[in-house]
Protein backbone atom coordinates (compact mmCIF):
# COMPACT_ATOMS: atom_id res chain seq x y z
CA UNK A 1 0.00 0.00 0.00
CA UNK A 2 1.09 3.42 -0.49
CA UNK A 3 2.31 5.53 2.01
CA UNK A 4 0.83 8.83 0.40
CA UNK A 5 -1.41 10.87 3.15
CA UNK A 6 -4.89 10.46 3.10
CA UNK A 7 -7.92 11.29 5.49
CA UNK A 8 -7.56 7.46 6.14
CA UNK A 9 -4.02 6.96 6.77
CA UNK A 10 -2.53 10.68 8.22
CA UNK A 11 1.50 11.13 8.27
CA UNK A 12 3.46 9.66 11.02
CA UNK A 13 4.29 13.74 11.67
CA UNK A 14 3.11 16.84 10.89
CA UNK A 15 5.63 19.06 8.54
CA UNK A 16 3.69 22.11 9.68
CA UNK A 17 4.93 22.17 13.45
CA UNK A 18 8.62 21.35 12.70
CA UNK A 19 9.51 23.76 10.00
CA UNK A 20 13.08 24.06 8.94
CA UNK A 21 14.71 26.63 11.03
CA UNK A 22 16.76 28.03 8.60
CA UNK A 23 18.80 31.49 8.92
CA UNK A 24 16.14 33.52 7.18
CA UNK A 25 13.16 32.50 8.81
CA UNK A 26 15.04 32.35 12.78
CA UNK A 27 15.80 36.40 11.66
CA UNK A 28 11.93 36.76 10.22
CA UNK A 29 10.54 35.37 13.74
CA UNK A 30 13.19 37.06 15.92
CA UNK A 31 12.04 40.92 14.35
CA UNK A 32 8.75 39.58 14.29
CA UNK A 33 8.77 39.02 17.95
CA UNK A 34 10.47 42.11 18.38
CA UNK A 35 8.10 44.08 16.94
CA UNK A 36 5.06 42.14 18.22
CA UNK A 37 6.88 43.20 21.90
CA UNK A 38 6.89 46.60 20.94
CA UNK A 39 3.17 46.62 19.94
CA UNK A 40 2.11 45.39 23.14
CA UNK A 41 4.75 47.55 25.44
CA UNK A 42 2.99 50.31 23.69
CA UNK A 43 -0.23 49.43 24.02
CA UNK A 44 0.17 49.16 28.02
CA UNK A 45 1.97 52.89 28.07
CA UNK A 46 -1.09 53.78 26.06
CA UNK A 47 -3.91 52.46 28.22
CA UNK A 48 -2.59 51.23 31.39
CA UNK A 49 -0.72 48.89 32.97
CA UNK A 50 -2.89 47.88 35.62
CA UNK A 51 -5.62 45.39 34.31
CA UNK A 52 -7.17 47.89 31.99
CA UNK A 53 -5.55 45.50 29.11
CA UNK A 54 -6.21 41.92 28.63
CA UNK A 55 -5.29 38.87 26.24
CA UNK A 56 -8.10 36.04 25.40
CA UNK A 57 -6.10 32.97 25.62
CA UNK A 58 -7.50 29.75 23.38
CA UNK A 59 -4.24 27.62 23.84
CA UNK A 60 -4.23 27.43 20.14
CA UNK A 61 -0.08 27.76 18.57
CA UNK A 62 -0.69 31.66 18.07
CA UNK A 63 -2.02 31.84 21.76
CA UNK A 64 0.90 30.21 23.18
CA UNK A 65 3.50 32.23 21.21
CA UNK A 66 1.79 35.63 22.63
CA UNK A 67 1.74 33.98 26.09
CA UNK A 68 5.22 33.28 25.91
CA UNK A 69 5.83 37.15 24.83
CA UNK A 70 3.46 38.62 27.47
CA UNK A 71 4.38 36.14 30.69
CA UNK A 72 8.70 35.53 29.33
CA UNK A 73 8.32 39.59 28.93
CA UNK A 74 6.80 40.09 32.33
CA UNK A 75 4.11 42.46 30.62
CA UNK A 76 0.71 43.74 32.71
CA UNK A 77 -1.19 42.28 30.49
CA UNK A 78 -3.97 39.93 32.16
CA UNK A 79 -5.06 36.74 30.69
CA UNK A 80 -8.04 34.51 30.62
CA UNK A 81 -9.25 31.76 28.98
CA UNK A 82 -13.03 31.10 28.49
CA UNK A 83 -13.92 27.36 29.24
CA UNK A 84 -17.22 26.15 27.25
CA UNK A 85 -17.68 23.02 28.72
CA UNK A 86 -16.61 20.86 25.85
CA UNK A 87 -12.73 21.28 25.14
CA UNK A 88 -10.74 18.58 24.42
CA UNK A 89 -8.92 16.76 27.16
CA UNK A 90 -5.33 18.07 25.77
CA UNK A 91 -6.52 21.56 25.74
CA UNK A 92 -6.74 21.12 29.53
CA UNK A 93 -3.62 19.58 29.62
CA UNK A 94 -2.10 22.24 28.11
CA UNK A 95 -3.57 24.51 30.55
CA UNK A 96 -1.85 22.63 33.92
CA UNK A 97 1.24 23.08 31.65
CA UNK A 98 1.07 27.04 31.41
CA UNK A 99 0.62 27.54 34.72
CA UNK A 100 3.32 25.41 36.07
CA UNK A 101 5.56 26.34 33.34
CA UNK A 102 5.40 30.33 34.43
CA UNK A 103 4.43 30.11 37.48
CA UNK A 104 0.71 31.79 37.25
CA UNK A 105 -3.37 30.44 38.00
CA UNK A 106 -5.27 31.54 34.54
CA UNK A 107 -8.61 33.24 34.73
CA UNK A 108 -11.21 31.05 33.43
CA UNK A 109 -14.27 32.05 32.50
CA UNK A 110 -17.33 29.83 32.32
CA UNK A 111 -20.77 29.52 30.50
CA UNK A 112 -24.11 30.15 32.40
CA UNK A 113 -24.76 26.31 33.63
CA UNK A 114 -28.56 28.05 33.16
CA UNK A 115 -28.62 29.02 29.86
CA UNK A 116 -26.27 25.76 28.81
CA UNK A 117 -29.55 23.58 30.29
CA UNK A 118 -32.02 25.24 28.71
CA UNK A 119 -30.20 25.26 25.42
CA UNK A 120 -29.61 22.00 25.45
CA UNK A 121 -33.00 20.74 26.85
CA UNK A 122 -34.65 22.46 23.88
CA UNK A 123 -32.50 21.61 21.39
CA UNK A 124 -30.56 18.77 22.31
CA UNK A 125 -27.26 17.81 23.66
CA UNK A 126 -25.38 17.91 19.28
CA UNK A 127 -27.99 20.59 17.89
CA UNK A 128 -24.92 22.87 16.54
CA UNK A 129 -24.76 20.29 13.99
CA UNK A 130 -28.24 20.92 12.10
CA UNK A 131 -27.97 24.08 11.53
CA UNK A 132 -26.18 27.15 11.80
CA UNK A 133 -28.31 29.35 13.47
CA UNK A 134 -28.31 26.45 16.65
CA UNK A 135 -24.13 26.55 16.29
CA UNK A 136 -24.17 30.40 16.68
CA UNK A 137 -26.59 30.03 19.38
CA UNK A 138 -24.87 27.65 20.72
CA UNK A 139 -21.32 29.71 20.52
CA UNK A 140 -23.38 32.58 21.62
CA UNK A 141 -24.15 30.97 25.09
CA UNK A 142 -20.55 29.17 25.87
CA UNK A 143 -18.28 32.03 24.53
CA UNK A 144 -19.95 35.15 23.77
CA UNK A 145 -21.60 35.47 26.77
CA UNK A 146 -18.75 34.88 28.78
CA UNK A 147 -16.54 36.87 26.88
CA UNK A 148 -18.61 40.06 27.41
CA UNK A 149 -17.65 39.47 30.84
CA UNK A 150 -14.34 39.05 30.25
CA UNK A 151 -14.11 42.54 28.52
CA UNK A 152 -16.28 44.52 30.62
CA UNK A 153 -14.09 47.29 32.08
CA UNK A 154 -11.50 46.81 29.75
CA UNK A 155 -9.50 49.69 27.36
CA UNK A 156 -8.61 46.58 24.93
CA UNK A 157 -7.92 42.79 24.01
CA UNK A 158 -5.19 41.18 22.95
CA UNK A 159 -6.17 38.59 20.23
CA UNK A 160 -3.78 35.89 18.37
CA UNK A 161 -5.43 36.25 15.21
CA UNK A 162 -3.56 35.50 11.90
CA UNK A 163 -5.19 37.15 8.34
CA UNK A 164 -3.75 34.45 6.55
CA UNK A 165 -5.90 32.02 8.87
CA UNK A 166 -9.39 32.47 6.97
CA UNK A 167 -11.18 34.17 4.03
CA UNK A 168 -12.76 35.39 6.93
CA UNK A 169 -9.75 37.47 8.39
CA UNK A 170 -8.37 38.82 5.16
CA UNK A 171 -7.09 42.43 6.11
CA UNK A 172 -6.58 42.08 9.34
CA UNK A 173 -4.86 45.39 11.29
CA UNK A 174 -2.37 45.10 14.28
CA UNK A 175 -4.85 47.64 15.69
CA UNK A 176 -8.68 47.98 14.97
CA UNK A 177 -11.52 49.31 17.03
CA UNK A 178 -13.80 46.53 18.34
CA UNK A 179 -17.05 48.64 18.26
CA UNK A 180 -19.15 45.48 19.06
CA UNK A 181 -17.24 45.61 22.49
CA UNK A 182 -16.32 48.97 22.38
CA UNK A 183 -12.81 48.79 23.27
CA UNK A 184 -9.42 48.55 21.22
CA UNK A 185 -8.32 45.09 19.78
CA UNK A 186 -4.76 44.15 19.19
CA UNK A 187 -3.63 41.60 16.82
CA UNK A 188 0.15 41.50 17.24
CA UNK A 189 0.94 38.31 15.11
CA UNK A 190 -1.91 39.53 11.98
CA UNK A 191 1.06 39.71 9.79
CA UNK A 192 3.03 36.03 10.87
CA UNK A 193 3.03 32.56 8.84
CA UNK A 194 2.06 29.95 10.30
CA UNK A 195 5.64 29.03 10.07
CA UNK A 196 7.16 31.79 11.61
CA UNK A 197 4.60 31.03 14.10
CA UNK A 198 5.84 27.35 15.11
CA UNK A 199 9.11 28.68 14.21
CA UNK A 200 9.13 30.59 17.65
CA UNK A 201 7.96 27.56 19.68
CA UNK A 202 10.47 25.45 18.52
CA UNK A 203 12.98 28.12 19.30
CA UNK A 204 11.72 29.00 22.65
CA UNK A 205 10.88 25.21 23.91
CA UNK A 206 6.72 27.07 24.05
CA UNK A 207 4.56 24.18 25.38
CA UNK A 208 1.49 23.38 22.93
CA UNK A 209 -1.65 21.28 22.47
CA UNK A 210 -0.78 18.01 21.05
CA UNK A 211 -3.52 17.78 18.40
CA UNK A 212 -1.47 20.30 16.69
CA UNK A 213 1.04 17.38 15.83
CA UNK A 214 -1.92 15.11 14.77
CA UNK A 215 -2.61 17.99 12.19
CA UNK A 216 -5.34 20.26 14.31
CA UNK A 217 -4.25 23.50 13.03
CA UNK A 218 -6.57 24.99 14.58
CA UNK A 219 -8.89 23.83 17.82
CA UNK A 220 -11.64 24.86 19.49
CA UNK A 221 -14.56 22.58 21.18
CA UNK A 222 -13.81 18.76 20.74
CA UNK A 223 -17.15 17.92 18.74
CA UNK A 224 -16.37 21.39 16.56
CA UNK A 225 -12.67 20.51 16.10
CA UNK A 226 -11.57 17.66 13.28
CA UNK A 227 -7.86 17.44 11.95
CA UNK A 228 -7.03 18.42 8.11
CA UNK A 229 -5.69 16.69 5.43
CA UNK A 230 -2.09 18.21 4.17
CA UNK A 231 -2.88 20.81 1.88
CA UNK A 232 -6.61 21.97 3.16
CA UNK A 233 -7.18 25.20 4.95
CA UNK A 234 -5.71 25.54 8.12
CA UNK A 235 -9.46 26.29 9.06
CA UNK A 236 -11.09 23.41 7.34
CA UNK A 237 -11.20 21.35 10.77
CA UNK A 238 -13.48 24.21 12.34
CA UNK A 239 -17.11 23.53 11.09
CA UNK A 240 -16.60 21.50 8.46
CA UNK A 241 -19.85 20.79 7.93
CA UNK A 242 -20.42 24.97 7.29
CA UNK A 243 -19.52 26.93 4.36
CA UNK A 244 -16.68 28.54 4.72
CA UNK A 245 -17.74 32.18 4.69
CA UNK A 246 -20.23 31.64 8.14
CA UNK A 247 -16.48 29.92 9.83
CA UNK A 248 -16.90 32.17 12.85
CA UNK A 249 -18.49 31.78 16.44
CA UNK A 250 -18.83 35.48 17.30
CA UNK A 251 -15.91 36.41 18.87
CA UNK A 252 -13.74 38.53 16.12
CA UNK A 253 -17.25 39.22 13.86
CA UNK A 254 -16.84 42.99 13.25
CA UNK A 255 -19.85 45.22 13.55
CA UNK A 256 -20.28 48.11 11.74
Amino acid sequence: MSGAVSLLRPAATNPATRPELTEALRASVAAKAAAARELLAAAVAELGANGEITFANSFGAEDMVLTDLILGGKLPIEIFSLDTGRLPAETYTLMGEVEQRYGTKLKVFFPDATAVEQFVRSEGINAFYDSVELRKACCGIRKMEPLRRALAGKKAWVTGLRAAQSVTRTGLALREFDAGNGLEKFNPLSDWTEAEVWAYIRMNEVPYNALHDQFYPSIGCAPCTRAIALGEDVRAGRWWWEDPASKECGLHVKKS
